[in-house]
């Protein structure tokens, strides 16, 4: 055999391995409107940037008749590439290959590729579309997820994880993507759940729709599993492509440093005006987001859950950064439960990846009622406190109207080492509101009255002195708690200046293994 032959031979078993499970597959796959797992790596990755891993490999079970079944790759495409020339590993399943189910050597060929992008320190990416662990190779199959899931712990906080769900992820498949930085889910094609739909009927006797127990809509609304939800795939591969570009390569770097045409000391009047007269007239946190902001432009995270806190990214004259903020739109901003979690998942991810964050405050303090204590708000609101106290990266705190109670000290306060604590002009920082103050503290007054006329004249009285002496931030100001009282539609410009002065900053924790945070 002359190597003209030879050639020809590899070409051939190329075009074979590209063909994954083969035509009439491919085809069904493009009628669900569902891309191959090729398609999506190509359209995610710079033109021409993929380099293929592990084409010829394909699984070693001889049983149930797949010895008389060989496919090239073996149900999973892997490699690297880059995206805006940044160098990034992926995995994308393949469902036309025994339903993308994992088999011993689809799993090999997974850790490989992760085990390269945490020497290398750069992203790793993963298209899932599976039907679960490959039946017939039993407990080898169950195994490589295991195998899986130990370099996603491992690739933590090392280099940035993300995770597309394109099509079906159940039972031991859906714990990878829960372990990975963010979950991006498709609209009507994905969806993710421990048990099907069958088993659950099975056992709850529950009937139930797969898009009910485990659709885009459900986990980015009820469960907050996902952190995004695209229209279709080709958007769900533009939004990773967004995301990456806030992100460093690991967490030894600094993320990319953009181009900016934004005045850093553009003027926007309008937040000046924007805190309505009446302390408790909502407002939305998001303008005031947008007006600050280089050219507009912020990636929101999660925006379907938990809307009382608003996080994302953003950049600041070119530098990314990393936003928290109180949502007064929606249940006055209110810490509950699921706020809580979702925003100390997010700090510490800045933490890890040497994000700067700016915190907005507004709060009015943590839900109160039986739902929340019976849930753990205690434990789960400690997470924030925990998150910000631990987070060692440079920390900018405005607070634009309330910080009230606990909920002061758990929104980057300078006391959980707070580098840069700026407040607008009519910021209340107080342990409660002017109304549940006075009746605290003048109800033996209140009580000796006779008539309720004469308790609301009183009463607003007191209130009106509680306000006088804290509806303003100059007391906390007074105990250098702010370092300065600023104009409102100077915000841009001091938070630009203060990470240009905090670029060079380093804070360190006590030694440890780890830390026991409040889970």
């Amino acid at each position: 055999m002359g190597m003209q032959e030879k050639i020809d031979e590899l070409l051939k078993k190329r075009v074979e391995a590209r063909l994954g499970g083969g035509e009439k597959r491919i085809d069904v796959q493009h009628e669900k409107g569902k891309m191959t797992a090729r398609e999506r790596v190509e359209l995610l990755l710079d033109d021409g940037s993929f380099e293929e891993f592990d084409m010829f490999v394909s699984h070693r079970t001889i049983g149930f008749g797949l010895e008389k079944q060989q496919y090239l790759s073996d149900g999973v495409v892997t490699g690297y590439g880059t995206i805006d020339g940044r160098l990034v590993y992926v995995f994308s399943q393949d469902f036309t290959v025994f339903g993308g189910s994992l088999s011993e050597m689809f799993a090999k060929k997974i850790v490989k590729v992760m085990e390269k992008a945490l020497k290398i320190g750069a992203p790793i990416i993963g298209i899932n579309d599976s039907g679960g662990a490959r039946i017939q190779e039993g407990v080898k199959s169950l195994g490589g997820y295991a195998d899986i899931f130990q370099q996603n712990i491992m690739a933590s906080g090392v280099v940035p994880q993300i995770s597309a769900i394109f099509g079906p992820c159940a039972g031991g498949a859906v714990y990878s993507p829960a372990l990975t930085d963010f979950t991006i889910m498709s609209k009507g094609t994905s969806y993710m759940f421990v048990t099907g739909p069958k088993v659950v009927k099975t056992v709850t006797g529950e009937t139930v729709t797969t898009e009910e127990l485990g659709g885009a809509q459900v986990h980015a609304t009820k469960s907050g599993v996902t952190h995004f939800v695209s229209e279709d795939e080709a958007e769900g591969l533009l939004l990773i492509r967004k995301l990456l570009s806030y992100l460093p390569q690991n967490n030894m770097e600094d993320p990319p440093q953009k181009v900016c045409n934004d005045p850093i000391d553009r003027l926007d009047d309008v937040l000046n005006s924007i805190i309505p007269e009446s302390a408790s007239k909502p407002y939305d946190i998001k303008d005031v987001i947008f007006s600050i902001v280089d050219n507009n432009e912020f990636l929101e995270v999660q925006r379907q859950y938990a809307p009382n806190i608003v996080v994302g990214f953003a950049t600041f004259n070119g530098s990314s950064v990393g936003i928290v903020a109180n949502q007064p739109n929606y249940l006055a901003g209110v810490l509950d439960i699921n706020a809580s979690r979702k925003a100390a998942r997010f700090v510490r991810f800045c933490d890890a990846f040497n994000i700067p964050i700016v915190t907005l405050v507004d709060v009015p303090g943590f839900l109160p009622g039986t739902t929340q204590e019976y849930g753990g708000i205690i434990i789960h609101g400690a997470k924030l406190l925990f998150a910000y106290g631990e987070a060692t990266v440079p920390k900018i705190t405005i607070i634009l109207r309330k910080a009230y109670g606990g909920a002061y000290d758990v929104m980057s306060s300078k006391h959980l080492r707070g580098d840069i604590n700026y407040s607008w002009p009519g910021a209340e920082i107080a342990v409660m509101g002017a109304k549940g103050a006075v009746e605290v503290l003048y109800s033996k007054e209140m009580n000796a009255l006779e008539t309720p006329e004469e308790r609301a004249k009183f009463s607003s009285e007191k209130e009106e002195e509680y306000k006088e002496k804290f509806a303003n931030p100059y007391v906390a100001a007074k105990y250098g708690y702010i370092d300065d009282v600023i104009e409102p539609r100077n915000t841009r410009f001091r938070i630009i200046r203060a990470l240009q002065m905090l670029a060079t900053k380093k804070d360190v924790n006590p030694p440890k293994k780890h830390s026991n945070l409040p889970l």
